[in-house]
């Protein structure tokens, strides 16, 4: 059995998928395409898929209820392909969990990027033979524990809480720097390896995820708050255990 990531482009351009594939598959991936939703399904049953690249526009099901599908039985990473200007829909898709966008036309490099960093996010890129691995930790914070090793959240009542890729890590950058007020640049460098644009509402639109997810009132947040013409701060104590 092959250790390479599987990912699998949904793009009803064939042109697309092709020279995505013959990009990628040098830098250590298997490739697989599907036209549609049902190919999409079709290739998920035969074997597991790391990743999907899903494209917004498709015919019949569009992506947008595709990662909605998705998400709804699976942590798949997916990073949309997206028109270009097309900010309503990039918001949407990372309002239903995916992990990553990227609007055409695109850098076949600036791909590569994406991919390796969600990976890595995620967990799904293995090691290089010449990285080093991080210890692993689990933090503690206002009765909340996020267990690195097993990227597994529990909430004070016990109860286990799904994260998807992007979340995770900006839940651990905030964890890894409390007190302290981290801007949007900040944010998006630090989990996605990129600037944010004039425009660009993808940390905002993760905090507001998150937020739903650990605040007990997402609109008057006690735990990630909000600092006007700063940033987000995680107001919280955080104790660490290494291992």
């Amino acid at each position: 059995m092959t250790s390479l990531p599987l990912l699998l482009i949904v793009d009803d351009d064939p042109e697309i998928c092709q020279l995505v594939g013959q990009f990628l598959e040098p830098h250590g991936f298997r490739m697989k395409t599907a036209a549609d939703g049902q190919a999409m399904r079709h290739v998920m049953t035969e074997e597991p898929v790391d990743l999907v690249i899903l494209d917004l526009m498709l015919p019949g099901e569009d992506g947008l209820s595709l990662c909605r599908e998705l998400r709804a039985r699976s942590r798949i990473p997916v990073i949309f392909l997206t028109a270009a200007g097309s900010e309503t829909d990039r918001i949407v898709g990372l309002e239903m969990g995916a992990d990553d966008y990227l609007a055409k036309p695109f850098s076949s490099r600036e791909l590569l990027a994406r991919v390796r960093a969600v990976l890595r996010r995620t967990g799904n890129l293995p090691p290089q033979p010449t990285d080093q691995t991080a210890a692993n930790h689990r933090f503690n914070f206002s009765g909340w524990t996020l267990d690195t090793e097993r990227r597994r959240l529990q909430a004070p009542d016990g109860v286990l809480v799904d994260l998807s890729g992007g979340e995770y890590e900006l839940l651990h950058v905030f964890l890894t720097h409390p007190n302290i007020v981290l801007n949007r640049d900040q944010l998006l460098e630090k989990t996605r390896g990129r600037v944010a644009g004039p425009f660009d509402r993808t940390i905002d639109v993760q905090v507001g995820r998150l937020r739903r997810k650990i605040e007990p009132d997402p609109r008057s947040p006690e735990l990630i708050k909000t600092v006007r013409g700063g940033g987000y701060v995680l107001a919280a104590n955080v104790e660490t255990d290494q291992w």
